[in-house]
């Protein structure tokens, strides 16, 4: 059978590219079709850079092909990607704490997903590495970073710097920490209005001596809401990472951290995503993997969102229990989880020095408050 060029476009002309209302010939998406004899070219140029986008582009093309023109053509189709230019990130400075070269903000779309424990364990593997660390626990209706570190009874000492007071964070494994669960009773709930928590955010962070660091990390709540916004208004932030469980409750909230982070007036890089819980091996059956939450759903959301994926952490008991017990699972010596952590550290690593020589520093937010509600500026 020879084929003719009027009937495969009439029939591409039913699909439509990722992220595009019209149909593929009508937005322009089609750029060629070359027919001989039972083979077809297609060339197609679509706006979304993810290999899952290409790659269902592809089979779309080809079985509607075979659906409507001929089901034995031959066919080939050239997909390139025409990504629309992102905005140049932040470039002016904003208000730096000095000695600190990075500012990592470890967040997650939604609770539960393990975002703290994670915080944890990247930064006692990184100290492991070298570097010298913080934490800030920036968590302030559910600061656990304390417990996690097994300091939750310390209080940061006062420390006299060029004339000035300044709060000395709590350090333990070779990580500097504070959290407002310093200053908090075990059984008090924290009842603040916005400014109250930002005010206190604000004070862990200029009002502590935090001396040379390499990296801060600050534990961020879950969802996105207004500490995130007090935070980025008050820090340039170097990059980042959100945590996520592989189902698509978890992926979905995921989805809205990365958009957060990428909006255009705030604009901080996302360094990747990380798969906490991606599968569960028994002790007993060190081969097997179950994929209780479903299967490398964060992976896939980083493909279709265009930012790294970082690494995956299995679910494994031990993790929970020495967090529980205030030992983060990493501090463990030639076992597979300290494999894992050292992994997914080199990740944020190089993602962090890949980010600081391609991007110039973000500049910290500003906010202003308008008719109640809050807007965010440039």
């Amino acid at each position: 059978m020879k084929l003719n060029k009027q009937d495969i476009l009439k029939a591409l002309e039913t699909i439509s590219a990722p992220g595009e209302g019209k149909n593929m010939v009508e937005s322009g998406a089609v750029k060629n079709v070359v027919t001989f004899a039972d083979e077809v070219i297609v060339d197609i140029t679509i706006n979304n850079p993810s290999l899952q986008a290409k790659k269902k582009t592809e089979v779309e093309i080809m079985k509607t092909i075979h659906d409507l023109v001929y089901e034995k053509a031959k066919i080939t189709v050239n997909v390139k990607v025409d990504a629309p230019t992102k905005p140049a990130p932040n470039v002016i400075k904003g208000k730096q704490i000095p000695g600190i070269q990075n500012i990592i903000a470890v967040a997650s779309g939604k609770g539960g997903v393990g975002k703290s424990t994670v915080t944890a364990n990247l930064a006692v593997t990184l100290s492991k590495m070298g570097f010298k660390v913080g934490v800030l626990d920036a968590d302030i209706y559910g600061p656990s970073v304390p417990m996690m570190f097994q300091v939750e009874n310390e209080k940061p000492l006062a420390v006299n710097i060029e004339g000035k007071s300044k709060m000395k964070p709590v350090e333990n494994y070779g990580v500097k920490i504070l959290s407002i669960g310093f200053f908090t009773q075990p059984n008090q709930a924290v009842v603040w209005r916005g400014p109250m928590a930002a005010k206190a955010l604000n004070q862990m962070i200029f009002d502590a001596h935090w001396g040379e660091l390499d990296f801060m990390l600050i534990d961020l709540p879950p969802g996105t809401g207004d500490i995130h916004l007090s935070i980025m208004q008050s820090l340039p932030i170097t990059g980042a990472v959100v945590v996520s469980t592989p189902q698509n409750v978890a992926l979905a909230d995921a989805k809205k951290g990365v958009a957060m982070f990428q909006q255009e007036s705030i604009n901080v890089p996302v360094l990747g995503i990380i798969e906490n819980m991606a599968y569960f091996t028994p002790e007993e059956l060190p081969e097997n993997k179950y994929y209780i939450f479903g299967r490398e759903g964060a992976k896939h959301l980083a493909e279709d969102l265009n930012v790294p994926f970082l690494g995956d952490i299995p679910l494994v008991q031990s993790i929970r229990e020495a967090g529980d017990v205030g030992r983060p699972a990493a501090l463990q010596t030639a076992t597979p989880l300290e494999e894992a952590f050292e992994t997914l550290t080199q990740q944020v690593v190089q993602e962090v020095v890949k980010r600081n020589t391609n991007l110039p520093p973000t500049e910290a937010i500003k906010i202003t408050t308008m008719a109640g509600c809050s807007a965010v500026k440039k």
